[in-house]
């Protein structure tokens, strides 16, 4: 098996809704493959897909229900600390919630971490020891 990760999928509630953060608010690229069923946005190497909840976790062939924290996180990485701050913003502007501020971290950096509409975590980050593109 070759290292890498193609897509990332995320089943959501309510696909519109989940356009308009991602596309309209944060202004993440839907790719032309979108349609009424799937979005498709394009990240610098790998897809970003968001799919209705419902027939994500049909097409899995499990059950659709779950809350809380989903043992998973995605991370945006950044060149800057205050771009860390600026994109914490952007996303709590575009329907975000925020539920770590920006902070100093252990390990050196600075990050915090917003969820998206349907409760995904995403980590906004600077690390000063890497960069990871």
């Amino acid at each position: 098996m070759e290292p890498r990760v193609s897509l990332i999928t995320l089943g959501v509630a309510d696909l519109a809704r989940a356009r308009a953060f991602y596309c309209d608010g944060l202004g993440l690229p839907a790719m032309p493959q979108s349609n009424e069923q799937v979005v498709f946005i394009g990240l610098k190497s790998v897809w970003l897909s968001l799919y209705g909840r419902e027939a994500l976790a049909e097409d899995a062939g499990v059950s659709p229900e779950g809350s809380g924290f989903r043992g998973i996180t995605l991370a945006h990485n950044v060149r800057t600390r205050e771009e860390v701050v600026s994109v914490l913003d952007l996303a709590e502007k575009a329907g975000g919630k925020i539920v770590k501020p920006a902070q100093d971290t252990f390990w050196g950096g600075f990050s915090g971490y917003f969820a998206d509409p349907d409760g995904f975590l995403w980590e906004v980050a600077w690390n000063p020891h890497f960069w990871i593109e």
